[in-house]
């Protein structure tokens, strides 16, 4: 069930930003509360369009104003078509996020919890920073100690028809899983270009 917190926010940046509001139950839920008597949105200023994308992608992430600030400083030292690129990039090799990827936590938040509470391992080392960054050819394995948690409970019936990106993958058999290349941007929902421009003003 999705908190009404969530279920605002939601319904004013988009589906996209929680795993949970991506339902059809949600789509008709909010159609219902789009129906009575909602007044027709104003225009938004580019400003205003700007706003809503740079939050977009931080409850999508679930990091702070001062991590994505930190984030696109970062990106904006590459100039030219580059930058967006490589934001996407800095956001999607979070550590948290990858093991949402691979499709072994529900949702980032649940991932950022499962990083924290130290269940996995980058190459040889224990990592409890969510947004410890990843690089290509890094082996992330599920700790020893961690794989008989119930948070990982059929995990082989889980991932048996999920589908995760190109450029990571999973060894069920192994228990861990790789970086096979840097992350290319397919995010639809996101207008990355938007956040950089509210950055910069």
């Amino acid at each position: 069930m999705i908190s009404k917190p969530k279920f605002k926010i939601g319904r004013r940046l988009g589906a996209g930003v929680y795993d949970k509001c991506q339902t059809p139950k949600f789509s008709a839920s909010s159609g219902k509360f789009a129906g009575h008597g909602a007044r027709r949105p104003k225009a938004l200023s580019e400003y205003g369009a700007q706003l809503i994308e740079k939050q977009k992608v931080r409850f999508s992430y679930g990091i702070t104003e001062r991590q994505l600030s930190n984030y696109v400083k970062k990106a904006s030292h590459i100039k030219g078509a580059g930058t967006a690129e490589k934001f996407f990039e800095d956001l999607e090799t979070r550590l948290d996020n990858v093991v949402y990827r691979m499709g072994l936590a529900p949702s980032r938040r649940a991932a950022r919890q499962m990083v924290s509470h130290g269940h996995f391992i980058v190459n040889v080392h224990k990592v409890t920073i969510p947004s410890y960054e990843v690089k290509v050819e890094d082996i992330i394995k599920i700790r020893e100690g961690s794989k008989i948690k119930k948070i990982f409970d059929n995990l082989t019936e889980r991932l048996k028809d999920y589908n995760s990106p190109s450029w990571v993958s999973f060894d069920i058999t192994k228990m861990e899983g790789k970086i096979l290349t840097k992350p290319k941007n397919t995010e639809t929902f996101l207008d990355l270009n938007a956040v950089l421009e509210f950055y910069s003003r």
